[in-house]
Formats: structure tokens, C-alpha cells, sequence
């Protein structure tokens, strides 16, 4: 079974993308879909054991907004922001799990640009097609 973990946040627009893909992949067979606010030690806790995890997330990266990038650990480029309030969020939580060797084998991050981070509800258009197509990626 895979792993699907959402994170965002739903009131600062599309900061919510993953929590939308997760949204959208709820009840699909095959899948275990989790949302999570992006804090780094929780992220960490829900993913040990599991063997095939999917992590999604808004990200700010100087591409078009929309634009999903396909992550594998140590390949998240140094100019990928994930938009966070955490000290330690998605890619040091990742970092940290991979250096202690507890992240899990099959394991990736998508990561969808976003135009919009102020406070409100709603995504931007051009990342609620991104997160259709992220949805259909995975299941």
C-alpha cells in the first residue's frame, strides 16, 4: 500500500495543493492518504515503517505556477521553497531520514509551484489543474 501525504495549509491559498491531491485521492484502493501541516518530526513519524510513500506539497521555485516537479531525496534543488512556517520542515525532515536511514525505499516528493500564499481559501487556476493532474499521476 502507498503512503500518500498531503501537506499544506487550506487558508493560505494555494499552500493548500497537497492537502487538495490528498482530497481527491481519499478512498482510492491501494492508497493510505494522510494530510499533515508540514512540520518536520511529524512528517518523520508518519512515514517510518512504510515502504512506498508519496509526499505532496506547494512549493515557490521561480517556474511557472502550476509547474510539478517530481523529487527524489537528495535531489530537491537548493532553490525549491517549500512555503512553511516550520524551522524544520519537508526537506530537512527528509534530509534528517535519510541521513539516519530511516526513510523509506521507495519514497518521492511532488511539488507544485504556487502563484497565491496570502491568507484565504481557494487555489490559483493554474495550480487546481495542477492538482487534477497530480490526483490522476498517483491514483
Amino acid at each position: 500500500m502507498t503512503l500518500v501525504i498531503g501537506i499544506g495549509n487550506g487558508f493560505r491559498r494555494d499552500d493548500g495543493a497537497g492537502l487538495a491531491v490528498a482530497q481527491r485521492l481519499q478512498g482510492r484502493p491501494g492508497l493510505e492518504v494522510l494530510t499533515h501541516h508540514g512540520e518536520g518530526t511529524g512528517l518523520m513519524a508518519l512515514w517510518r515503517g512504510h515502504a512506498k510513500v508519496v509526499v505532496v506539497d506547494a512549493a515557490s521555485s521561480g517556474t511557472a505556477p502550476g509547474t510539478i516537479h517530481h523529487l527524489a531525496p537528495g535531489a530537491i534543488p537548493a532553490d525549491l521553497r517549500f512555503f512553511s512556517s516550520h524551522a524544520f520542515g519537508l526537506a530537512e525532515a527528509v534530509a534528517m531520514s535519510q541521513a539516519l536511514g530511516d526513510l523509506p525505499a521507495d519514497f518521492s516528493v511532488i511539488a507544485i509551484t504556487g502563484a497565491d500564499f496570502s491568507a484565504g481559501e481557494g487555489l490559483s487556476d493554474a495550480v487546481a489543474a495542477a492538482v487534477e493532474t497530480v490526483a490522476a499521476e498517483i491514483g
